[in-house]
């Protein structure tokens, strides 16, 4: 199993999804985070982050609110933005960067 950080080091794009269970505009964006998850397979990745169960790395990237969507490519952080969005717009962003 790869960890965090050899997956965003890869040049493919990863959407990360820093969340809370107790968080309700996370659990709005689930769907459409996992919808994209399977459109985008082979193309890019998506993953979830618990920022309770992973406090460390949402202090490294300065997690303030949640959601926060960032991607990575490369290593890099290439976009990224805190709050609900619609699934075209964020299918669209995602794509690119493939």
């Amino acid at each position: 199993m790869q960890t965090f950080q050899e997956i965003i080091n890869s040049n493919t794009p990863v959407l990360v999804d820093f969340h809370a269970t107790w968080c309700g505009p996370c659990k709005a964006m689930a769907p459409t985070i996992e919808t994209i998850g399977r459109e985008v397979q082979g193309k890019a990745r998506v993953l979830k982050i618990d920022v309770d169960k992973n406090p460390a790395v949402a202090a490294k990237y300065q997690i303030q609110s949640v959601p926060t969507l960032m991607i990575f490519k490369n290593g890099n952080i290439v976009w990224r933005q805190s709050g609900g969005m619609d699934k075209m717009y964020l299918k669209n962003v995602l794509m690119g960067f493939v």
